[in-house]
């Protein structure tokens, strides 16, 4: 498969065949390229949206899918990031982790698993029966920030739980922060096991040495990339590359065939697509100048007033092993308010989105889309931000990192779909919980159902949701109640 022509993009040109020709579809999807569709609908959305919503099979390609297009396309996407495999899923990363679990580990098995994995694994451990054992993150008491799990945890975690049949790493982070993948992988292998890494936030990596080692790179046996987090796809556009025989190909498909749809999105196949070719032939210049821009630019926010931006200090010894410099950290705590408070100002105030915000901080993130009047306006904005008189924030309680780690007292799936009660959320002190809890962004469960929860993290997060933390996935999003196994 090597020596492909990356200068090629089969779904793209398979689309725009399918325009010359003209069909006529007495078929799915009913709007028919957008004639039935509402009038506002398609001037908001644009006419061109619907013209290339078309079926993936019988339509961009015939009935028996002869053409090979969507094989095709992931074939060129595994021959420029050096995989043996790519898979195409238009379901995001959420399905293709979930997936990937699946593929290796099967119900009552065991996995080692970072405690700062996304809540999608936690949904892959409900779904499929499998028993996590949790590698704690390393706790930094000055930043209050989990690092990642050390590879020696890994390693130790493998020896008292022989048994356990792979492990599974976040890596980067939602912070860009990111795990030592090539020790790991190397301690996985050691002991016969293979090593998934949740890589969403780095489909970018393959493309500059300058950026972190990327999982394939790093010896990781299946990873799974967002295209569309740092990459130019679409919202859920998601791959997970395969290398090496620790994991069955086929059974990595079949289980995304399991909890895929049936209907995939074309437009999103196509972005992934022509995202890959860019990127195979531009991409190295395109995020040069990105990392160019970034160091420019971490260095006028650092000057600003009560502002700083974390990078050196984040890969210090016993911290974080590297970090994408695309992701600018940027600490708000010596300028008296919240991340929560200066993401809405942001917002409200200057038409400017950041990706994520906490007690503390706030992430802007950038890419190879960005220019330098990009940087200029948050920086501008930034500097204003600073000159602003905001509100006394509210504090966040911090307990000690102790009462963070709670017991898994429950398997998460036979908590899940245990006898429920919904209880106040001072009586749920000590009691096993059946939901999951999650602040988001960034998206790490507090509380994963089966765990025993502690009065630590009942502080922790009353106040957080009294500061404006957003916890999207409670059955009490205002986490005055909590469902917990009934006694």
């Amino acid at each position: 498969m090597a020596n492909l022509d990356q200068s090629v993009a089969p779904v793209l040109e398979a689309l725009r065949d399918y325009h010359q020709r003209n069909y006529s579809n007495y078929s799915p999807p009913g709007h028919k390229q957008g004639k039935g569709a509402d009038d506002l609908v398609r001037q908001v959305l644009g006419a061109d949206v619907f013209r290339s919503d078309v079926l993936a099979t019988g339509g961009l390609d015939d009935r028996k899918s002869r053409q090979r297009v969507l094989p095709r396309a992931q074939e060129l996407m595994a021959d420029a990031v050096g995989a043996d495999h790519a898979f195409f899923s238009t379901c995001g990363s959420s399905l293709s982790v979930k997936s990937a679990m699946m593929a290796v580990v099967a119900p009552g098995e065991k996995l080692l698993i970072g405690r700062d994995a996304h809540k999608s694994v936690v949904s892959g451990l409900v779904l499929a029966g499998i028993e996590p054992v949790w590698v704690r993150p390393r706790w930094d008491t000055e930043l209050h920030l989990a690092h990642p799990p050390n590879p020696e945890a890994f390693d130790q975690a493998f020896r008292d739980h022989p048994e356990a049949v792979g492990a599974l790493v976040t890596s980067p982070s939602p912070y860009g922060t990111c795990s030592d993948l090539e020790s790991i992988a190397q301690i996985c292998h050691r002991h016969g096991k293979p090593l998934i890494v949740d890589e969403a936030w780095g489909a970018h990596l393959p493309f500059h040495e300058d950026l972190p080692t990327w999982a394939m790179d790093a010896g990781a046996d299946v990873c799974v990339v967002s295209i569309h987090k740092a990459g130019a796809g679409f919202e859920q556009g998601s791959v997970f590359h395969l290398q090496g025989d620790l994991v069955d190909p086929v059974r990595l498909q079949e289980s995304e065939d399991l909890l895929s749809t049936t209907s995939p999105n074309v437009l999103l196949y196509a972005a992934m697509d022509g995202w890959r070719r860019q990127m195979a032939l531009n991409g190295h210049e395109l995020l040069g100048n990105a990392l160019k821009l970034v160091r420019g630019t971490r260095g006028a926010i650092d000057g600003l007033p009560g502002l700083r931006v974390f990078e050196d200090r984040l890969i210090a010894e016993e911290a974080s092993h590297d970090l994408d410099r695309l992701q600018i950290m940027i600490d708000v705590l010596d300028a008296g308010i919240s991340g929560y408070q200066a993401a809405d100002w942001l917002r409200e105030q200057k038409a400017i989105n950041v990706g994520l915000s906490d007690h503390r901080r706030i992430l802007a993130q950038f890419t190879f889309a960005d220019d330098q009047d990009d940087a200029d306006r948050l920086v501008s904005a930034l500097a204003e931000l600073t000159r602003t008189s905001l509100p006394q924030q509210r504090s966040v309680v911090l307990p000690d990192p102790s009462d963070l780690e709670l017991e898994q007292a429950m398997l998460p799936r036979e908590a899940f779909f245990a006898r429920q009660e919904t209880v106040a959320v001072q009586d749920a002190i000590d009691r096993i919980a059946t939901e999951q809890i999650t602040p988001y962004p960034p998206g790490i469960p507090a509380i994963v159902p089966g765990e025993r929860i502690s009065a630590g993290v009942v502080d922790y997060l009353r106040s957080g949701v009294a500061a404006t933390m957003v916890l999207p996935d409670a059955a009490d999003p205002e986490f005055k109640t909590v469902r917990v196994v009934a006694r």
